[in-house]
């Protein structure tokens, strides 16, 4: 019968402790000054302003929830909602010359603001 017995099974439960489902979980501080890069201004950004969205370059680990929490530490506002768009790194053949020219990748945040807010990036 011994090998059979419950020894084996009460150091498993002992040697790792099962944590509480739905327990918060306590995560490391952040560095927040780099997850945004620069604004982006452009054309098409400028007209994003007026309508309280804004659009920044962004680390590319960074989530919607640093960049959150990055608008919120640095221009004093509140998103209230954060899109982010991923543009993959690539390479493409030069109409002039023929040669092959390689295009950075970047990752984009649109922040949107609630009205009234507003940020001063000029």
């Amino acid at each position: 019968m011994a090998l059979f017995g419950n020894k084996k099974e009460e150091t498993k439960k002992d040697a790792s402790p099962e944590v509480a489902k739905g327990a918060a979980t306590v995560s490391a501080p952040r560095d927040l000054s780099s997850v945004i890069i620069k604004p982006r201004i452009t054309e098409k950004a400028v007209a994003g302003s007026e309508k309280n969205v804004y659009v920044f370059e962004v680390h590319q680990s960074a989530t919607k929830y640093d960049v959150r929490d990055a608008v919120k530490e640095f221009f004093g506002v509140t998103p209230v909602k954060v899109h982010t768009v991923t543009q993959k790194a690539r390479q493409t053949l030069s109409r002039g010359r023929g040669r092959t020219i390689a295009v950075k990748g970047l990752k984009k945040a649109y922040v949107y603001l609630k009205e009234g807010d507003s940020i001063s990036l000029v």
